[in-house]
């Protein structure tokens, strides 16, 4: 039996296809362009991402570093009054400088880091 092209009917419509997610996301912008905002988001709103804000950093042989105690002074390779780093999921996205808030440490970010592409 031979199968002419005008028996062909398509098993896939547009409306059986599901909208597209992200259909008014601009890529470019990273907003959404329907809304001016990022509403589209919301799916991503609740996944955890790894923050750090590094004041800086040692390195030392592991015989030295296994003879710290309590009270022993690391030196680091910042100096008083330099931004600490801020990373996202080990990506490097601002600077900042460190704030004590109702007894607690925070950063308050002063500079937002360009991905260079």
């Amino acid at each position: 039996m031979d199968i002419e092209p005008h028996d062909i009917i398509p098993t896939d419509t547009a409306a059986d296809q599901p909208a597209p997610v992200f259909e008014d996301f601009d890529l470019h912008t990273g907003h959404d362009t329907l809304h001016g905002g990022s509403e589209g988001l919301e799916a991503v709103h609740d996944v955890p991402v790894k923050v750090q804000a590094v004041l800086g950093r040692a390195r030392m042989p592991i015989g030295e570093l296994l003879q710290l105690g309590s009270g022993t002074v690391v030196e680091l390779d910042r100096r008083v009054g330099e931004p600490v780093d801020i990373f996202v999921n080990d990506r490097l996205i601002a600077r900042g400088e460190v704030v004590l808030i109702d007894n607690a440490l925070g950063v308050t970010l002063t500079e937002i880091v360009r991905a260079e592409h």
